[in-house]
């Protein structure tokens, strides 16, 4: 009977026991002086990373963007297959029209006269043949140039390889022109006109900006110090800038990356908010890794005529992809981040307590004297007290 009154005792001291924190001073340097740096670490961390360098106090936003482009320039080459030859943007720009990005062609390789009939496969460990048995009328090789006939014809006074119905003669790409043809295309340069917006906030801009006009564009060339917001780029420089040699980048070709920032701070004059340029190149020229280098593709020029039927001028092109890439954020103020930044900041501030009290409950030699006056239990009557202590009283510690 006794057991069954004191759980009951228990249960009713369990949902009807109110709990409220009791204040109690200790007259502790080490632990004043780990609260306070506490608390300064937490004020420094919200002033200096939150609001400083994050603006948590502002409404963010991502850049959404436009670009297009225009090159401009002229280039001679004078070759055995093309003799001299002018080459203009119609030419080596390819395609013509790109999405954020362009094409410069720097080097070829080109087949001319090339029709419908049979030649002898290019040499490879697949192809190289001793007799016809050894060549399968029909087969189709996805590295190969061509169906095969089934005969073995003479490559050369000493190879032979299966016959093949292709564009003959076929290409031969074994060795790349040096210097490149058209190493003067560092000389070009490309208009880059760019539109942002920043939808949330209701912000547009270009990165023409308002002072520039028609007289200036006929005369500036984008330089990093002298004139910074000039959209023209001299392809030369766009390359110097990332830290390539134009002339070896034009041999095999390359991609490179023209970085457009539009990060802004619209609490700021409008003014301020100006694109920031940057160059890099993006594909791999590690040495240790030299397959496929460069950046290249063919296209083919056809002709018709009465006698030879029809023809075409394969041509394997070496150049340099210029890729546009256009990134940003904005930020404005907002009430509503300012609001949960300062909350976060009381949050942090609150455990500097709990911090605390475990320092001093669990490491000072005087912890079990703290903990008997820390944790204080009550009854409602104050006559009937489990302790000594009285609700206006206050506790004191020292170390």
């Amino acid at each position: 009977m006794a057991v069954d009154n004191k759980c009951c005792d228990s249960c009713f001291h369990c949902f009807f026991d109110y709990e409220t924190p009791v204040t109690l001073v200790i007259s502790s340097k080490r632990v004043g002086l780990l609260f306070r740096f506490i608390q300064l670490l937490i004020v420094a961390y919200v002033a200096v990373y939150v609001c400083w360098y994050q603006r948590g106090y502002q409404d963010s936003d991502s850049v959404i963007s436009s670009v297009t482009t225009k090159v401009k320039g002229t280039a001679v080459t004078n070759t055995s297959v093309l003799g001299v030859h002018v080459w203009d943007v119609a030419e080596y720009v390819i395609p013509p029209q790109g999405e954020s990005s362009f094409f410069i062609l720097t080097n070829v390789i080109v087949t001319p006269g090339q029709t419908q009939s049979t030649c002898p496969e290019t040499p490879s460990p697949a192809t190289i043949c001793h007799s016809n048995s050894d060549c399968t009328v029909g087969h189709m090789d996805v590295r190969g140039n061509g169906v095969q006939t089934g005969l073995c014809a003479n490559y050369s006074d000493t190879v032979k390889t299966c016959e093949v119905r292709t564009w003959c003669p076929l290409e031969n790409d074994s060795e790349i022109p040096k210097p490149a043809m058209m190493k003067s295309a560092e000389q070009f340069t490309v208009l880059i006109k760019n539109n942002i917006i920043y939808p949330k906030f209701n912000f547009s801009k270009r990165n023409i900006l308002p002072h520039v006009n028609s007289s200036y564009l006929k005369r500036c060339i984008f330089h990093r110090t002298t004139d910074p917001h000039c959209p023209i780029f001299c392809l030369g420089d766009v390359v110097e800038e990332a830290g390539e040699d134009f002339d070896a980048m034009a041999i095999q070709g390359g991609v490179m990356g023209i970085l457009i920032d539009w990060s802004c701070d619209l609490d700021m004059a409008e003014s301020l908010c100006v694109p920031k340029y940057s160059f890099q190149r993006l594909d791999s020229k590690n040495p240790s890794n030299n397959v496929a280098p460069g950046y290249n593709f063919r296209f083919a020029k056809y002709f018709k005529d009465d006698e030879n039927g029809e023809t075409r001028t394969l041509i394997k092109a070496y150049g340099i992809r210029f890729d546009v890439i256009v990134f940003g954020k904005a930020g404005r103020f907002s009430i509503v981040q300012t609001i949960v930044n300062l909350g976060a900041t009381l949050a942090f501030l609150s455990l500097v307590n709990a911090v605390c009290d475990w320092v001093m409950l669990t490491f000072m030699e005087k912890r079990d004297y703290y903990s008997k006056h820390k944790f204080i239990h009550l009854d409602n009557n104050a006559d009937g007290a489990r302790e000594s202590l009285t609700l206006g009283e206050t506790a004191y510690g020292t170390q």
